[in-house]
């Protein structure tokens, strides 16, 4: 109510309206701090900067401050370009007759996508050359790791000659997974492989410290260890061979996928720095890591198989994140080289059965169970091995002279007496328990991008739906990786591979029950009516 002699309105009001207004208010703020509250909306950490105990300070520092003078020139540099566009189209809107002399911005703007997209399209093979490349190039020293169950097969001609034609650089073999193998035969390929190239015998511990707090896991799996064998006469390698070239090395890891690269990086560390699971071709790009003040490894991305080899070496050295994936195919090629006598058909469903892997209609999952038999045997978990060849040759890509440069620099006795401890040291499994295989010789690899052959437009769509298939039946593949971690298959698929213990002409009362009832399944006739 207006006054009459005042010219603004009283602004009193009677307490209960005043009260209601400030109850509504409350109400209002407490609403949103439940609403807050729900979201976890959280005060931004302060950065804490470096700290001075850290190694390399100074270089992370330099590092940080040269990235931020890139964004900054980044930023001017589209500021200056959208001020030339506005200025162009103002141009444009002004005298619309005229034609725009230089029309460089928008070509350089054009040409700049194209990159990008050129770079998110290139074929993932051809990037994975280029990595190795430039680990071939950067390194002085460069670890081959083998697989102790089939060292032949994990070596690469194309690569070692690679290394050998790009100047004095060292190779030396690391038989990596050497728990998995009976004493007798790695010993035997221990000595067949030092003829060549100075090896060492190596066990990498698969349960590390992560740098990042991660929950602890109360189940882990059987075939993990902390305990790492061959660690020391690694160092003392390394050591030796950086106190001959006085000076800081850098050491670079290769190899085939699933031979364990990143997790010898990881013992030699004594943490989880580089990443580390059982799908192959996890590393895709090439990771510094620095052991010390005077070595650094560098991790790189596997070899690419050539797809002229047999079909047993592209199942267990081709890569799942670049390859497609055929389980079937892929298992029953590596069953074909193993000393089986069953057929693959009829071995899939054996342990289909045994494992309980079903479809929806209730029969066996064979795909479920190559898939199953092809992830142990490329794991770390099954126990198999293969002889070594009866006499010795050198390598067609090795001569005298290289092979005696490779061993300058190396204390190779003490390197023995380290080879034959850690050899005494490692739980082996019995002769009788361990699958023999037939390995399938050296695998070939491409180095040169040139070789890769480009992708047709079919392929890629194909590629995609495969894809698209995986994805939906990942749900399906995690329970089959529960079960794994839970059960361990590899009692059962040694039980069934081995031809004392092969059950192929003993069909079980279950099988027998399963096919009459698919029988009794198929004679239902959907045309009547049955009501």
């Amino acid at each position: 109510m207006k006054r009459p002699k005042l010219k603004k309105a009283s602004k009193r009001m009677t307490c209960h309206k005043r009260y209601k207004i400030q109850k509504k208010i409350r109400e209002h703020h407490r609403k949103l701090r439940k609403e807050a509250k729900k979201r976890g909306h959280k005060k931004p950490k302060k950065d804490l900067g470096v700290p001075n105990s850290a190694p390399f300070k100074e270089a992370v520092l330099r590092e940080a401050e040269l990235r931020k003078q890139l964004l900054e020139e980044l930023k001017q540099q589209e500021k200056l370009d959208r001020q030339k566009e506005q200025g162009m189209k103002r141009k444009l809107e002004t005298n619309p007759d005229e034609k725009p002399s230089d029309e460089k911005p928008e070509e350089e703007f054009g040409q700049c996508k194209t990159k990008k997209a050129k770079l998110a399209k290139q074929n993932p093979k051809k990037l994975h050359c280029q990595e190795l490349k430039k680990v071939i190039e950067v390194s002085d020293v460069l670890l081959e790791v083998l697989d102790a169950r089939d060292p032949l097969g994990c070596r690469c001609p194309q690569v070692e000659e690679a290394v050998v034609q790009n100047g004095l650089k060292k190779l030396v073999l690391v038989l990596n997974k050497s728990d998995l193998v009976p004493k007798e035969n790695l010993e035997n390929w221990l000595n067949y492989l030092k003829k060549e190239l100075p090896t060492v015998v190596f066990k990498a511990s698969t349960i590390l410290k992560n740098k990042k707090i991660t929950k602890v896991k109360k189940k882990t799996a059987p075939f993990k260890s902390k305990v790492c064998f061959g660690r020391e006469s690694l160092w003392k390698l390394l050591g030796s061979l950086q106190e001959t070239y006085g000076r800081a090395i850098q050491v670079g890891v290769i190899g085939f996928p699933n031979v364990g690269k990143s997790s010898i990086i990881n013992s030699l560390k004594q943490e989880r720095i580089c990443n580390v699971g059982i799908a192959m071709g996890l590393t895709r790009n090439m990771q510094v890591v620095p052991l010390d003040k005077q070595i650094t490894v560098i991790d790189s991305p596997s070899f690419i198989v050539s797809p002229l080899n047999s079909s047993a070496a592209l199942a267990l050295r081709s890569p799942t994140s670049i390859e497609s994936l055929k389980p079937v195919e892929f298992a029953s090629a590596i069953l074909s080289q193993a000393d089986a006598r069953q057929n693959s058909q009829e071995f899939f469903a054996t342990l289909a059965q045994r494992r309980g892997l079903h479809q929806k209609g209730g029969s066996l999952n064979i795909e479920a169970a190559a898939k199953l038999l092809w992830s142990e045997w490329t794991g770390a978990s099954l126990g198999y091995h293969c002889h070594p060849p009866a006499s010795w040759t050198l390598s067609p890509h090795f001569n005298e002279n290289t092979v005696a440069n490779m061993r300058k620099g190396f204390n190779l006795e003490e390197l023995e007496k380290n080879n034959a401890h850690s050899i005494q040291a490692i739980r082996n499994p019995n002769l009788a328990n361990s699958i023999l295989f037939c390995s399938s010789g050296l695998t070939n690899g491409i180095t040169e991008e040139t070789d890769i052959a480009e992708e047709l437009p079919k392929q890629k769509e194909s590629k995609q739906k495969d894809n698209i298939v995986n994805g939906q039946e990942s749900v399906h593949n995690k329970e089959i990786d529960e079960e794994i971690s839970n059960k361990s298959p590899v009692k059962e698929i040694t039980e069934e591979l081995l031809p004392e213990k092969s059950l192929a002409g003993e069909p079980s009362a279950r099988s027998f029950v399963l096919d009459k009832i698919t029988k009794e399944d198929d004679a239902y006739d959907f045309s009547t009516d049955y009501v």
